[in-house]
């Protein structure tokens, strides 16, 4: 890079005298790496003139954050991970109104993250080396409760590597997620459409409760019946019990009790160690008089090792669920009292076999052979929370880019 030399004579005010431009002109030309000569100028207004250009460069920044010198926006998608052909995110399914499932590509920024990352260190070493494995902070902090949809998806985790039985969920986003049943926080009830706050805070409850039951039961996920799950939904409820009973009995591409349930072949896996992570949040809506609807947007990391040399790799399927409950009054509505009703649910399955349809989710790992459906749907991130599950996505068989 070019320097600027001292003046001749720093204290001679016979000294050609440049413009404020013509100076500018020469001090950005130095800087980047190229320029002319250095003209004879008094040193103190060229201290002067090239704080003003720092100063009027930091404010260009503060008014388009991301923009300025050396400052990218996104970068190029690398290739996906070490997954077999065979693995892919598993078809988003849902009941109730409409059709389809969802896929969805991402692209993240992270050209103008690291520079002040680096900016960071440079000043205050200990702010990221305290968070690394060995330094005085320790592990990194957990992350606060989610309170709104996010606006993209979370960047790379700060520690990478491989998962093992003792960290498996290093190298992936849930690493600072809360854990089990208690990351399923239920806000404050209100009195709303007619129900009492007392009615509310049951509904959210009973919600709770089936989320649980669902995707955290210990024998659920061992593929055992969900019975708590099932005894939390209303019996009155057209078809919907049946339909699912007859998934769990006899399950096909039809009848899927993957749709509200996860479920692990015990014969071909078992999770490692007694750690789910999960992330999301659940919001109340007012319904038609007598009704109270419970809307939840959670997210579901599981990892898993082999049934047989549960000692080898660690591979993790993630599964988000997105579900609608309501809770009647009895006395306008015909409907069991303390039972909810499903209004709808969707769910996308990540890293599971997409053509496989025996009730059971299969992980893949990396040093699986290629096998089953071939991928057709774009790339997916399935910890990307920011965009709706609604059913009316491509029903494709994509491919994660990370598990």
């Amino acid at each position: 890079m070019s320097t600027v030399p001292p003046p001749d004579r720093p204290d001679d005010e016979s000294a050609p005298s440049l413009s404020d431009e013509q100076l500018a002109s020469f001090l950005r030309e130095a800087a980047e790496g190229g320029g002319t000569s250095a003209p004879k100028e008094p040193s103190a207004r060229a201290r002067m003139v090239a704080r003003r250009l720092r100063e009027e460069d930091e404010a260009a920044q503060r008014a388009h954050p991301g923009g300025g010198r050396g400052g990218r926006k996104g970068k190029a998608q690398g290739p996906p991970p070490a997954t077999p052909p065979g693995w892919r995110t598993g078809p988003a399914s849902h009941e109730g109104k409409g059709g389809g499932s969802r896929r969805r590509r991402l692209g993240v920024g992270a050209g103008v993250v690291a520079l002040v990352a680096l900016a960071v260190v440079a000043v205050r070493p200990s702010l990221v080396l305290d968070r690394l494995p060995g330094g005085d902070g320790g592990s990194e902090r957990p992350l606060a409760a989610e309170t709104a949809r996010p606006t993209g998806a979370p960047g790379d985790p700060a520690r990478s590597g491989r998962a093992t039985r003792e960290h498996p969920f290093r190298g992936s986003p849930a690493e600072r997620w809360a854990e089990g049943p208690d990351a399923i926080e239920i806000p404050e009830a209100k009195a709303l459409a007619g129900m009492s706050e007392e009615d509310v805070a049951f509904a959210l409850r009973r919600t709770k409760e089936l989320l649980v039951a669902a995707n955290l039961d210990p024998g659920v996920l061992r593929g055992e019946r969900p019975d708590k799950a099932l005894a939390v939904l209303d019996p009155k409820q057209p078809e919907l019990l049946p339909k699912l009973r007859r998934s769990l009995r006899a399950p096909d591409e039809e009848h899927d009790p993957l749709k509200l349930f996860t479920r692990f072949d015990p014969d071909e896996t078992r999770l490692a160690g007694d750690v789910v992570k999960v992330r999301g949040r659940m919001t109340l809506a007012a319904g038609k008089p007598g009704v109270v609807k419970v809307n939840a947007d959670y997210t579901f990391v599981y990892p898993l090792v082999r049934a047989e040399g549960g000692d080898g790799e660690v591979a993790r399927t993630i599964v988000r669920r997105v579900l609608t409950l309501t809770l009647n009054d009895p006395a306008r509505w015909d409907v069991t009292e303390g039972k909810l009703l499903l209004e709808k649910y969707f769910t996308e399955h990540g890293n599971t076999a997409c053509d496989v349809h025996d009730g059971y989710l299969h992980p893949g790992f990396a040093d699986d052979g290629p096998s089953g459906e071939r991928p057709t749907g774009p790339l997916t991130d399935p910890y990307d929370r920011s965009q709706p599950l609604t059913g009316s996505e491509s029903e494709d068989c994509g491919r994660v880019t990370r598990t």
